[in-house]
C-alpha cells in the first residue's frame, strides 16, 4: 500500500476503507507519513468530503490511538457535554453541577482557550487554588463521592487527533465538517460517558457561520456517537453575539455563579436549561419538558450552587476569596451616536478581550484571570449617544488603546432596529 495511491483515490472523490485510513493515520503518528502527504489528504477531504463510513473509521482510529477512560467504576448514569466554542461560553460551569445535583454523574474533561474563544479550564483556574490536573482514578473517585469533576484534558487522549489538528491549523483545513466531527468525537468517545450532549454553535463567534452548517455538523456527530453505542443529543445555538454580559475568566465565573443562584442573564440561563434538560433526559429517561423544569428547580432552590461549591472545595479552590477580586483598571467605551446596535462581530469582541490579557495568541502565553469585558448593549438593543457600550477591565491600563480600537470596529449602530436570530435554532434528540 502506498500513500500516493490513497491520495490519488481521495482526490478523485473515492471512499477509503478502514485499512487504508489506518495505514495513513497510524503512519502519520509514527512518522512514516510526512506532513506534506497528510496535508494533501486533509485538503482533499476539505474539497471532496468524506462518506459516513470514512468519518466513522477516522474517528475510531484516532480514538484508539490513545488511552480509553473506563468509567465503569462510577455508580450511576454518566453524561458528558461538548461545545464547539464561542465567546462568553461559560455553560459548563453551570451545567456540570446542575445536572449532578439531579443525580447524574459528570466527569468533564475540558480544554484551555486559544485565539478568540476562552477555555473552561482557564476560567476554573481563575478561582484561587482550583486544581485542574488530576489522575483519571482520582477524578472518578470524586465523581463517585459528589457526582461531578471538571479537569483538564488528558494528553493521553486521542494523540493522533492532536497531531493532525496541529497540521490542520497550519494548512487552512480546520473548517471541514467531517474533520471537525471526527476530531471532537474521537476524544468524547475515548472518555467513556454513556451519554453525550453537544452544544453546536453558529454565527460570527463560532466555527460554523450558518445554522445549516451547524446542523450538518450536529447530525454527523450524533451518527458517530450512536454508531458507537452512546446516547446522543444536540442543541444548535446562536453565537452571533457573546453569551451573557461578561467575557473573560474570573468575570465569567462570577456570571456563572449568578446563574447558579437563580439569577444571571437570560440568554445564558436559557442555553443552560436546554442543554441541561437534554443531559438529564438522556440520564433519566424522562421527557425534555420535565427535565427542563428539573434544571430550573435546582438553579432556583440553591442545589446547583451548593454542588458547585462542593466541587470547587473538593478541587482545592477558594471561591468566596476569588469572587471578591477585580481588575485594577477599568475604562468605558461609550456610544458615538444614538440608535440600535445593528451588528456585533463576536470574533472581534473575543480578539479585543484577548488584547486585554484574557486570552492567548500562542499556547505559551500567560493569561490574566482578572482581565475581561462587560457588554452593556447587544444586537437589537437601543442605546443613547454617550451611554456605555463596553467596560474594559485589565491589570495594565496600557492595554486599553489596542483593545478599544478592535472593540469599536466590532459594533455598528443604526437608526433601524435589526432582526435578531433565534438563540436556540434546533434541538436534536
Amino acid at each position: 500500500m502506498r500513500v500516493y495511491d490513497l491520495l490519488e483515490k481521495k482526490k478523485r472523490g473515492e471512499e477509503l476503507n478502514g485499512e487504508e485510513l489506518t495505514f495513513l493515520i497510524d503512519g502519520y503518528v509514527r512518522g512514516t507519513v510526512p506532513d506534506y502527504q497528510m496535508a494533501a489528504f486533509l485538503m482533499a477531504v476539505c474539497l471532496r468530503g468524506m462518506t459516513d463510513g470514512e468519518i466513522r473509521e477516522m474517528t475510531r482510529i484516532m480514538r484508539f490511538s490513545g488511552r480509553q477512560i473506563d468509567l465503569s467504576a462510577v455508580k450511576g448514569p454518566t453524561v458528558d457535554k461538548h461545545s464547539t466554542g464561542g465567546v462568553g461560553d461559560k455553560t459548563t460551569l453551570v451545567l456540570a453541577p446542575a445536572v449532578a445535583a439531579l443525580g447524574a454523574k459528570v466527569m468533564k474533561m475540558s480544554g484551555r482557550g486559544l485565539g478568540h474563544t476562552g477555555g473552561t479550564i482557564d476560567k476554573l483556574e481563575a478561582i484561587a487554588g482550583f486544581r485542574t490536573t488530576m489522575s483519571v482514578e482520582e477524578a472518578a473517585d470524586q465523581v463517585n463521592r459528589i457526582g461531578v469533576c471538571v479537569v483538564g484534558q488528558s494528553e493521553e487522549l486521542a494523540p493522533a487527533d492532536k497531531k493532525i489538528y496541529a497540521l490542520r491549523d497550519l494548512t487552512a483545513t480546520v473548517d471541514s465538517v467531517p474533520l471537525i466531527a471526527a476530531s471532537i468525537m474521537s476524544k468524547k468517545l475515548a472518555i467513556g460517558s454513556k451519554a453525550i450532549v453537544l452544544d453546536v454553535t453558529y454565527g460570527s463567534g463560532a466555527f460554523m457561520k450558518t445554522p445549516e452548517e451547524a446542523l450538518d455538523l450536529a447530525r454527523q456527530m450524533i451518527r458517530i456517537g450512536r454508531d458507537a453505542g452512546r446516547k446522543m443529543a444536540a442543541v444548535v445555538s446562536s453565537m452571533e453575539v457573546p453569551l451573557g454580559h461578561y467575557v473573560g475568566n474570573l468575570c465569567e465565573v462570577k456570571e456563572a455563579v449568578d446563574t447558579l443562584r437563580g439569577e444571571g442573564p437570560e440568554d445564558l440561563r436559557r442555553v443552560c436549561v436546554e442543554l441541561g434538560g437534554a443531559m438529564w433526559s438522556l440520564c433519566s429517561g424522562k421527557d425534555m419538558e420535565r427535565c427542563r423544569e428539573d434544571i430550573c428547580r435546582v438553579l432556583q432552590n440553591g442545589q446547583a450552587m451548593e454542588k458547585f461549591k462542593e466541587m470547587v472545595k473538593a478541587q482545592g479552590g477558594e471561591l468566596e476569596k476569588s469572587l471578591e477580586q477585580k481588575a485594577r483598571f477599568e475604562k468605558e467605551i461609550r456610544a458615538w451616536r444614538s440608535g440600535y446596535v445593528n451588528h456585533m462581530d463576536t470574533e472581534k469582541i473575543g480578539s479585543g478581550v484577548m488584547m486585554l490579557g484574557a486570552g492567548r495568541r500562542r499556547k505559551e502565553d500567560r493569561i490574566d484571570p482578572l482581565a475581561g469585558l462587560y457588554i452593556a448593549r447587544k444586537t437589537g438593543e437601543y442605546v443613547e449617544k454617550g451611554e456605555v457600550l463596553f467596560r474594559m477591565e485589565a491589570s495594565d491600563q496600557d492595554l486599553f488603546p489596542a483593545a478599544e480600537e478592535i472593540l469599536r470596529r466590532a459594533i455598528s449602530i443604526k437608526e433601524e432596529q435589526p432582526q435578531t436570530p433565534p438563540l436556540i435554532y434546533e434541538i436534536l434528540h
